[in-house]
Parts: C-alpha cells; sequence; structure tokens
C-alpha cells in the first residue's frame, strides 16, 4: 500500500493527537492507516517546517536560458523596432548579450512576456509611414 497522497488533514490529525497524548503512537497508525516510519518521517517535517506538505521549490525544473534583465532587453528592442524577425532578434541576442538562442526560445519567452506575433504586427502595421500618411489624408 505504498505511495499513496495521504491528506495534509490527516497528517495534521494524527500529529496533534500524539503531541496531546490522547492515544499512543501505535493506536494513532491504527487509526490513520499509514507506517511508522511515514509518522515518524511526517513528525520531522513538521518540527523542522510546521506544516505537514513540503514546500514545492520554485526552482524545479530546467533553468530559463534568458533571465529577467534579457527579457527586458528583448522587450525593448520590439518596442523600438518590431519588425524585426525572430532570427535577427537571436542575432541581436548574442552580439549584445552573448547568448546563444534559438528563435523558439525567444518567441516563448516573448509569448510569456505577454507579447504576441498578433502584437507584433499590429505595432509594425502603426509604424509603417505609408499607411500612417493615409490614417493622416483620411482624418485631414
Amino acid at each position: 500500500m505504498g505511495n499513496r497522497k495521504i491528506s495534509p488533514d490527516l497528517k495534521l490529525a494524527a500529529i496533534r493527537l500524539h503531541e496531546r497524548g490522547i492515544l499512543t503512537t501505535r493506536e494513532i497508525l491504527d487509526c490513520v492507516g499509514f507506517s511508522r516510519r511515514t509518522f515518524l518521517r511526517i513528525c520531522k517535517l513538521y518540527r523542522e517546517t510546521g506544516d505537514v506538505v513540503k514546500l514545492r521549490s520554485e526552482y524545479i525544473g530546467r533553468p530559463r536560458a534568458l533571465n529577467l534583465e534579457d527579457v527586458a532587453y528583448l522587450t525593448e528592442l520590439i518596442a523600438h523596432r518590431p519588425d524585426w524577425f525572430l532570427d535577427e532578434l537571436a542575432g541581436l541576442v548574442q552580439r549584445n548579450r552573448f547568448i546563444s538562442l534559438h528563435y523558439t526560445t525567444i518567441h516563448r519567452e516573448l509569448c510569456r512576456a505577454g507579447i504576441s506575433l498578433k502584437k507584433l504586427r499590429k505595432v509594425a502595421k502603426e509604424r509603417n509611414e505609408d499607411v500612417r500618411a493615409d490614417f493622416m489624408r483620411r482624418m485631414a
């Protein structure tokens, strides 16, 4: 019956019963249905952290290729000139930030930053001089 999820409420109830001396350890283990080793591990975690569940680490998984400063640099480049292609942005990042990236990585980071291709096209269209002149002519 190993490797099953035990609810945090059940773990906390078992610890409280043990701390208050209401039941013996054997009686607690019979009631809650987990092993002595599991109970001791939960008690140790509770003593060390004050919680019965391990906190998930923020750093689980592969580290990001770009840090926040690099993403800010990319967004500044996009704001300055939104008609750049992703491979051109990769070249700029490699020359100026010394980070070799694939264009899909840049696309993924821009999506995480809230910049989509649709937004890029819209900004690029707004910066087009012919479209802007046509708009000014229609408004005048």
